[in-house]
């Protein structure tokens, strides 16, 4: 009988031992994989705030094709006015056809606010030996984009659209929002950069500059 009761007792244990490392492990899942409402909230925190998105403004900026990013001399300059996803203004010219303009739409974040955008979180990656979490944006967008934060800042630091590879730095702050000023784009699958773009100011705009159109 004793003995009986030992196993039994033994048996209760590893049960137990069992149940507790399955919510363990059940916890950790959940801490590296939250939801995507969260991780989109965190985005939008880690800019500022969503009264704080770059959503009618004009851009001054600076770019080149090629594997290295040129000097401000060699690099060719414009001016854009944009305001994303539906509109983009380049030296006043109407570039509404551009699709790069959903780029913008992702980088300033404007993306995971539409009420039609469905997010779900997808596997980070590792950005400069930085974690990432990872969202795809879909819905809105076609095909879907994919938008990787930093999983201590939350600042984007990395997207993936359609066949490019999106990758950020020099993070600046202006007028209460923030971004980062330079990327470098590559092919998917490319080991270096195809193009580099800087942006050299922002301004946040109250209303469509004169001569322009919706």
């Amino acid at each position: 009988m004793h003995r009986t009761f030992w196993v039994f007792r033994r048996d209760v244990v590893r049960v137990a031992v069992v149940a507790l490392l399955a919510f363990g492990l059940k916890s950790v899942a959940v801490a590296a994989d939250p939801e995507p409402g969260q991780v989109a909230q965190k985005a939008i925190a880690a800019v500022g705030g969503e009264a704080k998105l770059l959503r009618l403004f004009r851009m001054k900026e600076r770019y080149n094709s090629g594997a290295v990013a040129a000097d401000a001399e060699k690099s060719t300059p414009r001016e854009s006015v944009l305001e994303p996803p539906q509109y983009w203004w380049v030296d006043g010219k109407d570039r509404t056809q551009e699709p790069a303009k959903f780029a913008v739409w992702g980088w300033t974040l404007g993306v995971l606010l539409d009420p039609k955008t469905v997010l779900e979180t997808i596997p980070g990656v590792d950005e400069r030996s930085r974690k990432t979490l990872g969202l795809r944006a879909s819905g809105t967008v076609n095909p879907p984009m994919d938008l990787y934060v930093d999983s201590e800042t939350f600042r984007l630091v990395r997207l993936d659209w359609r066949e490019d590879v999106y990758r950020y730095s020099d993070w600046r702050e202006v007028d209460g929002t923030g971004y980062h000023v330079r990327t470098a784009i590559y092919k998917k699958g490319a080991a270096e950069p195809w193009f580099h773009h800087e942006v050299v100011s922002v301004e946040r705009l109250p209303a469509l500059p004169e001569g322009l159109s919706r």
